[in-house]
Parts: structure tokens; sequence; C-alpha cells
């Protein structure tokens, strides 16, 4: 990893961070958010850390993996790192399904924390 840019190396970091926690428990993805943090998923807005946790928490599944295919990370001026994430997820019994993903990484009180994401199933990417 030594030869990548610092900001594909954070960015590949939080990206094997993030789906440990999220495949694992994911109630502990609330050290990830803040407040001002704004979450899309499927076309549903929502806002703040307590409320993206609630959402991904109550999830409709029991067990979840999620399999990388490709991450990309660029720098942004203000210091941020945004990133797009495509891969697939299999939940529960239920067939495997693409996804994709982008967030935004914001350095906030000297750590790296979700500002932004925005997540889509994907089906036909298989």
């Amino acid at each position: 990893m030594g030869d990548k840019p610092i900001w594909e190396q954070i960015g590949s970091s939080f990206v094997q961070h993030y789906y440990q926690l999220f495949d694992t428990d994911r109630t502990q993805l609330g050290s990830i958010y803040i407040d001002a943090s704004c979450l899309t998923w499927e076309g549903q807005q929502f806002q703040g850390k307590a409320a993206i946790v609630e959402k991904l928490s109550s999830l409709p599944f029991t067990k979840i993996a999620h399999s990388i295919t490709a991450q990309d990370h660029q720098p942004t001026p203000d210091s941020c790192i945004l990133s797009m994430v495509v891969g697939q997820l299999k939940a529960d019994e239920d067939q495997v399904l693409g996804f994709q993903k982008t967030f935004l990484l914001k350095h906030y009180s000297n750590v790296r924390v979700r500002a932004n994401k925005v997540f889509r199933l994907a089906p036909h990417i298989l």
C-alpha cells in the first residue's frame, strides 16, 4: 500500500474498516458519522448520526456479507476524500446483489468521518 497516494491508502483502509463493522455489528457504525452527516439509501434521505445508525441497524436482515469488486478514491480541494465502491452483497439467504456506494470522508476532530454517503442496489452489476 505504501506506493499508493495517501488519499487512496486512507480511503482503502476506511472501506475495509466500514464493511468489517457493517458485516459484523451495524450498531457500531455510529463512530464514523457526525451529527451533520447525510445518507441517501435507495432514494430515502437521512441526516445526523442517530438517524443514520437507526436506519442501518433496522435493515431487514440478520446476516450480511459484502464483497468489494472495485474502489476508487480522489482528494478534494477542501482536504476531503471522495470514494466510490462497487461490489456484491449477500443478505441472509437472499440472492447475491450488486451495489454501488459513493461517500465523502471528512477530517473532523483528528479522525476521518463519513460526512456524506449515497447507496444504491444495482442488480445488473452482477
